[in-house]
């Protein structure tokens, strides 16, 4: 696999695709899988592709390709392949067989790349299982070769071989079942978390989009603008997938309005589904937020592709109908004017720390839209409402009365109906 070409800084690979007919975005997948190439420490000094109908079932490429690709091997003196799509089992055996040299996709460079940047635990626990699930068929996919080669089939007399590979069926199978019982302990814990949110009424904001579009370095501008010297940042780094874990942070505004902020995992095109299917519990947070803030990196020529990939993840993940607001980021790289808003969309620039208050003026505009103002009369004899009030809502004014305290103030909706018979006065805020 792709790691154990790590320990080589020297690994020297060819680029694979096809590009089938009515596939829009080729030419960047293969850019990207550079990219993915150069973040597992494996350069890529040649590329090849054919344009086809379909993808050839037995060897990816069809056989004349094969052997203009075996050439070009053979004169770069690369000691890898890499195709752009995730690969069967029969293909990755036939490909190395005709190639005579080792053989990755898309899919395993990508799940190494989690595996060297995951750091907690449940992050480890996700890449381990996805992992695993990759390789579970393509070790099955094997077991005809290796039969042949112990010298015997069927039940009773099974071939070293199979044996065994049934051997390490088993135990990847029982390591699947062992990480994921871990990981449901982990998972139930956040959703314990979650539900205590929910029941705290406080509203949750999720950034989400491309890897290395600057989610992480926008979450650290909203932190550093509303919570100066807090210590709550998260790791920001310019690199493919800095991010595998949800940080989630709580961002109290000066009029007492709070909202939690959640950092996700960036996308990229073709995200394997073991993954998706292994961080479906972390991604979760975006499945149920309040608000989508789609980070964009507005610099980077393919950020319309970036977009639409991001917004088919999220249709994926069933989280295509919740409202959203683009941060357009770095555009101090670009010609546009910032800091700026048009509609639901706020230029900005997350490193020189512009933009990021009207990043937040749009966010409250769409999770704190049920707010009233209003003044309310409270008696002497209920003063826990007034510590509530003061607490809960935000206060402008407070005079002490015959009849009790009376408030100005702006709350929600929910705290206006549970106690309207004390408001005196309100209105829309």
């Amino acid at each position: 696999m792709a790691e154990q070409q790590n320990q080589n800084e020297s690994a020297r690979a060819i680029i694979v695709g096809v590009h089938l007919q009515q596939q829009p975005g080729f030419e960047y997948a293969l850019e990207e899988l550079r990219n993915l190439a150069d973040a597992c420490a494996i350069e890529a000094v040649g590329e090849l592709s054919q344009k086809a109908e379909r993808v050839n079932p037995a060897h990816y490429i069809g056989a004349g390709k094969l052997e203009e690709l075996k050439a070009l091997a053979e004169g770069l003196d690369a000691s890898t392949i890499i195709f752009n799509d995730e690969l069967s089992p029969s293909q990755i055996r036939n490909l190395e067989k005709a190639l005579e040299r080792r053989v990755i996709d898309r899919t395993i460079l990508i799940l190494d790349i989690f595996a060297e940047r995951a750091q907690t635990k449940e992050a480890q626990l996700q890449v381990e299982v996805a992992k695993l699930q990759y390789m579970l068929p393509r070790l099955v996919g094997l077991r005809e070769s290796l039969g042949r080669q112990g010298g015997g089939a069927g039940l009773k007399n099974r071939g070293a071989g199979e044996t065994k590979l049934e051997l390490d069926r088993r135990r990847i199978e029982e390591r699947i079942a062992h990480l994921q019982h871990d990981l449901e302990k982990l998972v139930a814990r956040r959703q314990v978390q979650r539900k205590q949110r929910q029941k705290n009424e406080v509203p949750v904001v999720c950034l989400v989009g491309y890897t290395n579009a600057g989610k992480s370095s926008l979450m650290n501008a909203v932190m550093e603008t509303y919570h100066p010297g807090s210590n709550k940042q998260v790791l920001a780094k310019d690199m493919l997938f800095a991010t595998l874990e949800t940080s989630v942070r709580s961002v109290a505004l000066p009029d007492r309005k709070t909202f939690l902020l959640a950092d996700t995992v960036g996308f990229v095109s073709q995200l394997p589904h073991h993954l998706v299917k292994a961080f479906r519990s972390t991604l979760e947070e975006v499945s149920e937020a309040d608000l989508l803030v789609h980070v964009v990196d507005c610099a980077n020529p393919e950020y319309e592709q970036h977009i639409a990939v991001t917004q088919e993840t999220l249709k994926d993940l069933g989280a295509n109908e919740i409202p959203v607001v683009y941060a357009y980021n770095k555009s101090d790289l670009t010609d546009q004017r910032y800091p700026r808003t048009e509609g639901d969309v706020v230029y900005l620039s997350a490193g020189r720390r512009e933009g990021i208050e009207e990043l937040v003026q749009s966010i409250r505009d769409h999770v704190f839209g049920d707010y009233v103002e209003g003044e309310v009369i409270i008696p002497y004899d209920q003063g826990r409402l007034v510590a509530y009030f003061n607490e809960h809502a935000h206060v402008q004014e407070t005079e002490y009365e015959p009849g009790g305290t009376r408030l100005k103030l702006t709350c929600k909706l929910a705290d206006y109906e549970k106690h309207r018979e004390l408001f005196v006065e309100q209105g829309e805020a």
